[in-house]
C-alpha cells in the first residue's frame, strides 16, 4: 500500500500562505537578495494557480522547491605563473531533479556568491522544464575571474575546479555548461580533467568543442532563441522585426548571436555594451561590423570602446556609476535585448524605453529586469518575454547536445537550428496559452512561472517525499 503525505493544509487563505512561505526563505537565508526576487516573482505568479491545485499545499511544494537539493561549497586553489598559490571558491547549486538530471551553467566572475547562484538555479528548474526536455535545474561556478588570466592560469584553475566538482556530477546526474566566464575554453579544460579523473569520455559537460561531441548551434543558441521568442510574440500583433531598431546590451555569446539572428530576420541593432560603456552605431551593426565585434572579443579580448576607432559613426558612452539609469536603455528603438547580467534594467530605464518607444523586451540574459521595471512593462501593456522563457534557447541546445552525446551522433545545422526554433516556438505557446488559463492574457511572466512551476509540481508528487 502506497504511502501518502498526511501534512494538512494550514486554514490560512492562499495570498497568506504565499507570504509565509516568501518570509520563511527570507528567514533563512538573509543576505541574498537576488534569490529573494527570483523566488517572490515565481511566487506572485504562483498566487493565481495554488487555488487550482489544493494538492501543492497538501504535500508543500513550495516549501520544497524553494530548498535546493543539495548545495556544494569548495575551496580551489591554483598556482599563477608568478608560481603563487591563488584560492578562490568553488559552488555547485543542485536544485531539483524531479524531471530530469540537474542542467545548468558554470560561471566564473568576482561577483559569483551563493545567492546568486542559488537565484540563477532556482530559475534553471523552471526554464529547464519549459524547454519540453527532460532537464533539472542546477547553477554553479566561483569567484574566479579569468579576464587578464593566462591560458595557462585558466587552465591550472579549472582542473582544480573539476578536481574536486567530477565526483559530483555525471552525464545522467548532474552535467554543467559555460555562462559568463566560461567558454569553450573553459570547457575544454574542464572536460579534460573530468575525462582525466573519470577515465571515461561521456556527456558530462555541454558547450564542448565540436570535434570531441559539441552540437552545432549551441555557442549560437541563447542569442538565436531570444530573437525567435520576439518573433513569437509579434506575431501575436500581426507584426515581424523586419526594419525594427533593436537595443542589444553585453557584447558576448548571447549579444553576439542575438544580433546575428536580428540581421537574418531583417532588423537593425543598434547597441552594443561591456563594463566599459555602451556603443550606439546609428547605422546599424552590420555583418561586416558583427564580424569584427566577435574578433574582438572572442580572440582579442577587448573592450567595446575600440569599435568607434573602426567604425567612427557610432559613438561610445563610458559606464557612470553615478547615474541611477543606464543611458542605452533611453535611446530610441522599437525593441530591447537586455543579454548582459541581472538587474541591468531598472524602473527607471524601464521607463526610459516605454517612453521612447520601445514595445518589446525579450530577455538574454537572467533575470536582467528589476522588479520594479517588471511592473512597468507588464502594466504598458508592450510585449515582454522573461528571461526563463525567452532566453531557454541556450540550455534547450545543451539538452539536444546531450542527447546527440546518448546516441554518439552528431546532427546538422540545419537539423538543430530547426529543433531549436521549434522548441522556442513551443514555450511560448505554453507561456501564452497558461498565462489565458489563469485569467491574465498577455501576461507571459505569469505563462512561463506557472507552465515551468506546474510540470516540476507534478513530477514531485509522483515521486512521493524526497
Amino acid at each position: 500500500m502506497g504511502s501518502t503525505i498526511t501534512n494538512p493544509p494550514r486554514l490560512k487563505d492562499t495570498d497568506s500562505y504565499i507570504d509565509e512561505v516568501m518570509a520563511t526563505v527570507k528567514a533563512r537565508d538573509p543576505g541574498q537578495p537576488e534569490f529573494h526576487q527570483a523566488v517572490q516573482e515565481v511566487l506572485d505568479s504562483l498566487r493565481l494557480a495554488l487555488g487550482k491545485h489544493p494538492e501543492f499545499r497538501e504535500a508543500r511544494i513550495l516549501e520544497r522547491v524553494v530548498e535546493p537539493e543539495r548545495v556544494l561549497q569548495f575551496r580551489v586553489p591554483w598556482f599563477d605563473d608568478q608560481g603563487k598559490v591563488q584560492v578562490n571558491r568553488g559552488f555547485r547549486i543542485e536544485m531539483n531533479s524531479a524531471i530530469g538530471p540537474y542542467k545548468g551553467g558554470l560561471r566564473f566572475h568576482p561577483s559569483v556568491n551563493l545567492g546568486i547562484l542559488k537565484f540563477l538555479a532556482f530559475e534553471q528548474v523552471f526554464k529547464n522544464s519549459l524547454t519540453t526536455l527532460a532537464m533539472g535545474g542546477g547553477k554553479g561556478g566561483s569567484d574566479f575571474d579569468p579576464k587578464g588570466k593566462s591560458d595557462n592560469e585558466v587552465m591550472r584553475f579549472c582542473q582544480s575546479f573539476m578536481t574536486e566538482l567530477w565526483r559530483h556530477i555525471g552525464p545522467d546526474t548532474d552535467v554543467p555548461a559555460g555562462d559568463i566566464g566560461v567558454g569553450g575554453r573553459e570547457i575544454g579544460y574542464l572536460f579534460g580533467q573530468y575525462k582525466r579523473l573519470a577515465n571515461e569520455f561521456s556527456g558530462v559537460l555541454t558547450g564542448k568543442g565540436l570535434g570531441w561531441g559539441g552540437s552545432l548551434i549551441r555557442p549560437e543558441a541563447t542569442g538565436y532563441g531570444c530573437v525567435y521568442f520576439a518573433e513569437e510574440m509579434l506575431k501575436t500583433r500581426k507584426q515581424t522585426l523586419e526594419g525594427k531598431r533593436c537595443l542589444v546590451s553585453g557584447s558576448g555569446n548571447v549579444a553576439q548571436y542575438t544580433v546575428e539572428k536580428l540581421l537574418d530576420l531583417g532588423a537593425k541593432p543598434l547597441t552594443l555594451s561591456d563594463s566599459s560603456g555602451f556603443i550606439v552605431d546609428p547605422d546599424g551593426i552590420n555583418r561586416e561590423k558583427l564580424q569584427w565585434v566577435l574578433e574582438l572579443k572572442n580572440l582579442r579580448r577587448g573592450r567595446i570602446a575600440s569599435y568607434v576607432e573602426k567604425f567612427p559613426k557610432a559613438l561610445f558612452n563610458p559606464l557612470d556609476s553615478l547615474k541611477n539609469y543606464n543611458p542605452l536603455w533611453a535611446v530610441v528603438a522599437d525593441c530591447a535585448f537586455p543579454s548582459a547580467t541581472q538587474n541591468e534594467i531598472n524602473a527607471q530605464d524601464a521607463a526610459n524605453l516605454i517612453k521612447n518607444g520601445v514595445h518589446v523586451v525579450a530577455e538574454g540574459a537572467n533575470m536582467p529586469s528589476t522588479a520594479q521595471a517588471t511592473k512597468l512593462f507588464l502594466d504598458a501593456g508592450i510585449l515582454y518575454g522573461p528571461a526563463k522563457a525567452a532566453n531557454a534557447g541556450g540550455v534547450a541546445t545543451s539538452g539536444l547536445e546531450m542527447a546527440q552525446n546518448s546516441m554518439r551522433m552528431a546532427w546538422t545545422r540545419a537539423e538543430v537550428d530547426d529543433r531549436l526554433h521549434k522548441i522556442m516556438i513551443a514555450i511560448h505557446q505554453t507561456c501564452y496559452e497558461t498565462a489565458e488559463k489563469y485569467g491574465t492574457p498577455g501576461n507571459l511572466v505569469n505563462g512561463a512561472n506557472i507552465g515551468g512551476f506546474l510540470k516540476v509540481a507534478n513530477a514531485m508528487l509522483d515521486q512521493g517525499l524526497v
